[in-house]
């Protein structure tokens, strides 16, 4: 009885803390038009993860022709 007490007490109170519309905040945000691509609009963790994404496809795409130049190249 009083588990299920008190774990209606958590879930009601956690809800009213997070029941705060954010949305028309984040639309004013992505639909400013201040010549920054959408994808980079969220700020500094959308940088760091574009530049971490555009690296490793950069690297990924180096291996792959290195490794078809190695397996194209007769053995000796």
């Amino acid at each position: 009885q009083s588990l299920r007490q008190l774990s209606q007490r958590t879930i009601s109170t956690a809800s009213r803390r997070q029941l705060q519309n954010r949305v028309p905040e984040k639309q004013k945000l992505f639909q400013e038009d201040n010549g920054i691509p959408v994808h980079l609009k969220g700020g500094v963790m959308d940088s760091l993860l574009y530049r971490v994404t555009m690296g490793l496809t950069v690297f990924g795409t180096a291996y792959v022709v290195y490794e078809l130049l190695v397996a194209s190249m007769p053995k000796k």
